[in-house]
């Protein structure tokens, strides 16, 4: 059985709501199916990339600030040779950037987009509270 649950006024997952609401035309006749289908491809190449375990807990890292690699193996227990890996899909996908200072490259995250996606997945997810609220709408 479903219920609609409605989240708190002001909230992050409300405002996208009702922008979303508010940008969707009257009808889908008035939509640009090619449009449509160029930005489901661009949805499905942005969770493909989010869709690894490894990638997403390297992303929580470099949401929260910028990361050398010896910081980022030490947080997530991601070992060297998986993590330069996954580091080498996120840069070349676009999603983090890179600095060098001394022997030191440090990662951040550079895609806006994912930043918002990551914030709704932390909101949704991993914000205090929040596994009793996503159970108490169950």
């Amino acid at each position: 059985m479903w219920r609609k649950v409605l989240p708190p006024e002001n909230t992050f997952v409300n405002v996208c709501v009702m922008t979303a609401v508010t940008t969707l035309p009257a009808t889908a006749t008035e939509m640009d199916m090619d449009a449509v289908r160029q930005h489901a491809a661009e949805v499905v190449s942005t969770l493909k990339v989010l869709g690894n375990i490894d990638r997403l807990m390297l992303l929580c890292q470099l949401v929260q600030q910028e990361r050398t690699v010896g910081e980022l193996e030490q947080l997530t227990g991601i070992t060297q040779p998986t993590l330069s890996q996954q580091l080498g899909v996120l840069r070349r996908e676009g999603v983090v950037g890179t600095r060098r200072t001394g022997k030191f490259i440090w990662y951040r995250l550079e895609d806006g987009r994912t930043l918002q996606i990551m914030q709704a997945l932390y909101a949704l997810f991993c914000a205090p509270g929040a596994t009793a609220a996503q159970s108490a709408a169950a």
